[in-house]
């Protein structure tokens, strides 16, 4: 069992939190918690795991993640319904990382809904750039 903590800083290890998920061993209960799975995914290059997780409708075809990109850190913003009853919500988050041109951040506003009884990522907006 692995001790590294998990990318989307819960706190618990990857093998506990987000590595369980990844190899399908359980599903995320709400919304916030794909979206957790998923910056994890980006963070530790599971493409398969993305793939599956996006709603048919708006999955790419082909999916590749940029392997210059280190995802380290994960902020939950605001979060709206995506709960254990709901069949869709909204999780806004901020998520950072270093890439060979230095570090940087995506903020957005990503919608999930639940399809089979699984919630999965169906789309995002990109927030503009806060202002220094």
């Amino acid at each position: 069992m692995s001790t590294t903590r998990c990318p989307c800083l819960s706190g618990q290890t990857y093998d506990e939190c987000c590595g369980r998920l990844h190899r399908g061993e359980s599903t995320a209960l709400t919304a916030e918690l794909l979206m957790r799975s998923r910056f994890s995914a980006f963070a530790v290059g599971d493409a398969d795991y993305l793939r599956r997780t996006w709603h048919p409708t708006t999955r790419p075809r082909d999916l590749t993640l940029d392997a210059d990109l280190r995802w380290y850190r994960l902020d939950i913003l605001a979060a709206s319904l995506g709960g254990i009853l709901d069949t869709e919500g909204t999780v806004e988050f901020r998520a950072y990382y270093r890439g060979p041109f230095g570090p940087g951040s995506q903020h957005e506003v990503s919608r999930f809904v639940r399809t089979g009884g699984e919630w999965v990522y169906l789309d995002g907006v990109g927030q503009p750039a806060d202002r220094a």
